[in-house]
Parts: C-alpha cells; structure tokens; sequence
C-alpha cells in the first residue's frame, strides 16, 4: 500500500470544500447546469440518463480494507446499495443525488480516496497491473511509477485542459494484464541487454469510433527520463491536437495523421530541451516514492501445505483453485482472484454487503489489502495457501467464488442504455443473458479461455474492440441491433476485432455468440487451441458463414 501524505489529504480535502460551494451555487440557481458541467466533471461527476454519477478513481488499483468499506458505505447511505467496478480501476456509483454529492465525497476523502480527473479533458487515473508487486517474474513494482505519473500530472496547470481525455497504463512483466496498448500512453519497464530497467514507451492507442494499437514511439527510455519523455509527448499533444472536432481531438489521431515517425520527431525536438532540467527524476526521489509503498510482513511458508492438499479432493475447491488461483512471488502465498460475474448478475457490480464482507476478509487473509483489475474483478494479493480453503468457502457464501475467471461468463460489460445517456443499445441485459447460457461450469471448461466484451455505444466503454468477441451496440431506426467483432485481444499480442457481417437485432445476440462458440469448438485443431488463436489461423469466413447461415 501506499501513504498518502500531508499534501495529498490537502488537496483532497481543499477540492472537497470547493466542490461543496459549487454545488450549493448549483442548487440555488446561481450556475447553469452549462456553467456546472465543466466544474462537475474535473471531479468525476456525470449527469447521465436518470441521475448524476460519480466515478471515484481508485489509482493502479489498488485499495485498503478501509476504502473498500468506506465505499461500501457510500453505496449504502447515498446510492442504491452497490457500486459498479470498470475497466479503468474505478468504481462509479449511478443513483447518488446532486444534493448528496458534497457528502459523499467529504466521507471518501476521510480515507484518501476521490474523483478528482476521473474526467474532463486532462490525464486520468493511472492504471496498472493488478498483480503488481507481487507476481513472479515482474521487473519491479509498477505502481511506483504510475505513484509518480499521478503525482507528476494531478492538478498539472497545462495539462489539465488537454484537447480530449489522457490515459497511461503501466507494466513491469511479460503478460500484459494492464492493457497498455490500447492507452494513449503505455509504458512496459523491461530490462536491456545491460541489465538496465527503463521503460518501452508506447502512444496513441485508444478504442471509440476509430479504434487504434498504441505503436512505440521509444524502445528504451531511462527510470531517469521517464517524466520529461512523458512531459514531452503531453506538450506535442497539447500543442498539436485537435481542438476543433471532439472525434478527432484524441492523441491516436494526431500519432495517425502526422505519422509515428513525425510525431516522434516533434517529441524528440521537445524532449531535448527539457530533458536535464527539474522533472528528471534521480535515485533518491525514486527511492522516496518506492519507500512510501509497504509490504506485508510475509512469513516463513512452504508451497503446497497439507492443508492444500487435502482440500484438492473437494473438485468444487479444486476447480476454484485451478481457475481463480495464481502464483505469487513469495513462497507460501498465492493471488486470489475474486470474480465479480455471477449468473444472471451485473459484470463489476458489488453490493456494499459484498463490499464489507470481502474488506473483512482481506484483513483476515489478505493483509488488508485488495485490488481492482480492467477485467472488473477484484483481488487479494497476499493470501498465505494454508488458508485457499478457508478463503473459498468464505468467498463462497459471500457469492464470489464463481470458478469463471477469464472463462465465457467472465463478461466486460459497460453500463450501457439502462443508465447512459451516450449509449444507443443495452449491455447489461446482454451479459446476463449470456452468462446463463454458459452457466454449466463443464461447458466454459471445454470451451476454455474466451472473452466476451460488450459496449453500449461506439465510445467502448466496454472494450469490445479487444474481446475474443466483441459485441458493440448500435441503434438502427429506433431498434437496438448489435455488431458482432471476432479476434480482439487486449495481451501482450494485443489485436483488434473483425467485423463478423451485418448487425443483428437484440434477440439474436445471445444466439449469435453460441453459434460463434459452437463453430469454435467444432473448428480448433486440439482442445488447448484457444479461441482467439483459431481465429488468427481460420480468419473470420467459417464463423461468418456460421452465424448467417439461417440468418
């Protein structure tokens, strides 16, 4: 975890009291709701179809047992009784009224957490692996560097007004679990040849209307140049991007037209005169941030205790264990994750009951600590093994042990129609629907890694551009019909989706993706032939002949 100091709580509680006035001037009819909208949103305050919501960032996703209650208790004393977790490590509540805001947020500030540049046109919260700092093989902990990039450009007076929202995403290990390309800026620390941790600086991915991979526009930065090569792609953005069209004012567009050579180029130009002076950072500002992260007191444990072994003959545990359990870096322990995809539920909502109950058993298994992963589920980092059993059947009642992690049902889904107003179609009702039709534990088996990813509206919220299948929502004469994608990836070997053919109505989606599903299986070389890697060898014809055979 890491130690907010002094000047954190004051920026916090200092925006708090602003906000407080301004909604107060809101109420009274002082501001116009025009007036408001700029004010609102640097505090992550939409006004969606039915209410006002706010987004409350939770940076690199990382949470104490504390924040997890205290939003536990926003959700019961202001919202509805639950919270939606996203794809940007944040959680929003939807129903919390105008009035109220002010409150809610005085009680999250209390335990330094916030909406501040959850939006508006500036940089956003900092994501980051989800595993980080405790997952075998990573060069370091990432989350000291996404620390600095918050720290560097929260309140930045010249980017704060950028011509459109600003995301980064970083990692530290081969498997990309933070989905850095499809960021404005993606950063994956490596080690070079000589040894040397830096960073492979990517830019201008982004999904929406026109979905692009960020493309390296640096293969090797130094830990010491990081911010100023940062710095620099930020001023080119500020000074070159589009201002007079908000459909081409992303930092994607500008890397598209000008071309990354020529881009790279202006950043390189720019970058030469900053690049010795303040921001560049050196050992022992670094170690002040990293020394401001603490570990748990791990002990002394083996892998594989009796404990675990005996469990291993219950086929529900050991079926959990296999999917929902990953190595960690210390002997002894392991990663839990804790999937928030019941049958029939909502992808990323938790209850505040949930909430508690899972806030409790960090502190009993897991150090107090939990995280908030772009799949919209969370984890505990530090669970010792010996305790696997207890923690599944703890997670068991609370409703989060479902052994569906990365398998069919473990859907991304946006809010969609049902409280959007941006949206042209539903999602949840979409993902619902699927999760019951995979609901057999043996089925997602056999079928094995897939993800389904849905967006109500061309603005991908949902990511569906990266889904093994995509399903995007589009209106089509008052009706709502959905296009279908196969063969994104949001990894490593990160890809977009190809269209499958015409959209199709409301009623035939959930028809569609078993038909998809159906093919698959009927289609792969060998049952460890996984989905999106049929498709890469097969194209999309076999399955678009599939699904539009009776259509």
């Amino acid at each position: 975890m890491y130690a907010y100091d002094e000047l954190d709580r004051t920026i916090v509680n200092e925006r708090v009291s602003e906000f407080r006035d301004q909604v107060a001037r809101r109420l009274s009819g002082e501001l116009t709701e025009d007036e408001f909208k700029s004010l609102r949103l640097m505090n992550g305050v939409y006004l969606q179809l039915h209410a006002y919501m706010l987004r409350i960032a939770i940076p690199y996703g990382t949470l104490s047992s504390a924040q997890l209650r205290r939003l536990a208790h926003v959700a019961r004393k202001y919202e509805r009784g639950y919270g939606h977790f996203t794809t940007r490590q944040n959680i929003q509540f939807h129903w919390i009224k105008l009035s109220d805001l002010p409150e809610a947020m005085a009680d999250l500030a209390e335990v330094g957490i916030h909406g501040i540049q959850t939006s508006g046109n500036c940089t956003r919260n900092v994501t980051a692996d989800q595993w980080g700092g405790v997952v075998p093989g990573e060069v370091e902990d990432p989350r000291i560097w996404a620390e600095i990039l918050r720290q560097h450009t929260t309140l930045h007076p010249e980017f704060s007004f950028l011509p459109r929202k600003f995301k980064f995403a970083v990692t530290a290990s081969e498997q990309d679990r933070a989905a850095i390309r499809i960021h404005d800026i993606g950063l994956r620390i490596y080690r070079n040849a000589e040894g040397e941790a830096g960073f492979e600086v990517m830019v201008g991915g982004g999904l929406g209307r026109t979905p692009f991979l960020a493309k390296t526009i640096n293969e090797f930065v130094s830990r010491h140049d990081i911010l100023t090569y940062v710095e620099a792609i930020l001023r080119v953005y500020n000074q070159y991007g589009r201002r007079d069209n908000i459909y081409k004012a992303r930092i994607k567009i500008l890397v598209h037209e000008l071309g990354i050579e020529r881009f790279k180029q202006e950043v390189e130009e720019e970058w030469r005169r900053i690049r010795n002076g303040a921001l560049t950072l050196n050992d022992p500002e670094i170690e002040d941030i990293r020394s401001r992260f603490t570990y748990p007191a791990y002990e002394t444990l083996a892998d594989n205790p009796e404990q675990l072994r005996k469990a291993a003959q219950n086929p529900n545990f050991e079926a959990w264990h296999k999917n929902s359990v990953a190595p960690h870096k210390v002997p002894g322990y392991a990663i839990v994750t804790v999937p928030l995809k019941q049958v029939g539920g909502t992808p990323g909502d938790a209850t505040a009951k949930q909430m508690d109950e899972i806030a409790d058993l960090a502190d009993k298994y897991s150090f107090g600590e939990i995280r908030v992963g772009h799949e919209q589920n969370l984890a505990l980092p530090h669970v010792a093994q010996r305790d696997l059993p207890a923690l599944w059947r703890a997670l068991d009642q609370v409703g989060v042990a479902t052994a569906n992690v990365n398998l069919v049902s473990d859907i991304i889904s946006c809010p969609g129609l049902d409280y959007c107003s941006l949206a042209n179609a539903r999602s949840i009702p979409i993902a619902q629907e699927l999760t019951r039709r995979f609901a057999n534990p043996d089925t997602a088996a056999l079928i094995g890694r897939l993800h389904i990813n849905i967006s109500g509206c061309i603005n991908a919220c949902g990511h569906h551009h990266v889904g093994h299948i995509g399903i995007l929502g589009v209106e089509k004469n008052g009706q709502e019909f959905y296009q279908v994608t196969i063969g994104g990836r949001a990894d490593e070997d990160a890809a977009l989706g190809t269209l499958i053919g015409p959209a199709v109505p409301y009623d035939q989606v959930a028809d569609v993706v078993e038909d998809i599903v159906e093919a698959y299986l009927a289609l792969r070389q060998r049952p460890d032939e996984l989905f999106v890697d049929a498709v890469k060898r097969l194209g999309v014809t076999p399955f678009k002949e599939r699904v539009y055979a009776t259509r």
